[in-house]
């Protein structure tokens, strides 16, 4: 079966400084390509989505001339950090820190992630990410958002305002947070829209059980249905912990039993659709 990971990460903070990496954190400070590509091939994973690591014009430009040429990294997803009295963003960032070929510009990046901050409940106070969805459904861009469990009945009020767009909550909205039973209930709230999906990045940990991520996968499966669901690895940040071939076997152990058009969906067939692979 055709498994795609739509969401990995590519750094190289010597040459392109990202403001969070500290060497504490236990990452390394390279993940490369030549890297990502050798664990992909040996896994038999056909492709990746790259998603910006922060905010820069340099690391997206060294982000899109990756994608540009690599056999496997097929895609972007560039970040927005949205703060107070910052300009709006996709139309007014983002042509500054695409490449300056359109073709690369179309054939390269798909989506753009915002950081959502906490503000206003239904996000609606969150500087130009209103505008930032609103252009991104027009040029059919996916905006991906990066939330806490609270935020998620923020993600699903954004969802409502903003139809023509396509919306995907990281890490289930969740990540390594505790599943409790308002975000069970929020999740089911945002999958109502039907503009939006997720992905299961960021999910695997040692310190959950493999009963407790088959409870999370279960209860995503039958809010979203596998159609809007993706897998995700989250490496080289999940690697600090599991090795990249292991978070693939523990989200597969840990799903549902799913039909074989719904199991192609969940492991490939969302993300090439949403992603343009």
């Amino acid at each position: 079966m055709r498994i795609l990971d739509a969401h990995v990460h590519l750094w190289d903070v010597d040459a392109v400084p990202i403001p969070w990496f500290r060497d504490d954190l236990g990452l390394p400070r390279r993940a490369l390509p030549h890297a990502l590509g050798a664990l992909l091939r040996a896994a038999g994973v056909a492709g990746a989505v790259a998603v910006q690591a922060a905010d820069s014009v340099a690391e997206a430009r060294w982000l899109t001339a990756i994608a540009a040429t690599d056999p496997l990294v097929h895609r972007v997803v560039l970040q927005y950090e949205p703060a107070p009295r910052r300009p709006l963003g996709l139309t007014a960032a983002v042509p500054d820190v695409l490449p300056a070929d359109p073709d690369t510009t179309r054939t390269t990046v798909a989506g753009i992630r915002a950081a959502v901050p906490q503000f206003a409940a239904d996000l609606s106070d969150v500087a130009g990410l209103d505008d930032l969805a609103t252009a991104a459904g027009d040029a059919g861009l996916v905006v991906e958002l990066l939330l806490r469990p609270e935020q998620l009945r923020g993600a699903t009020a954004l969802a409502h305002r903003h139809p023509a767009t396509a919306f995907v909550a990281c890490h289930l909205g969740l990540g390594t947070a505790e599943a409790d039973r308002p975000w069970f209930a929020d999740l089911a709230a945002l999958a109502a829209e039907p503009n939006a999906h997720a992905k299961t990045s960021g999910l695997v940990h040692p310190d959950r059980s493999q009963a407790e991520l088959a409870r999370i996968l279960s209860a995503a499966v039958d809010a979203f249905g596998a159609d809007r669901l993706m897998h995700g690895s989250d490496w080289p940040i999940s690697a600090r912990h599991t090795p990249y071939p292991d978070v693939a076997e523990r989200i597969a152990e840990a799903l549902p039993a799913l039909a074989a058009a719904d199991a192609e969906a969940f492991w490939s067939g969302s993300a090439a659709r949403l992603y343009r692979l």
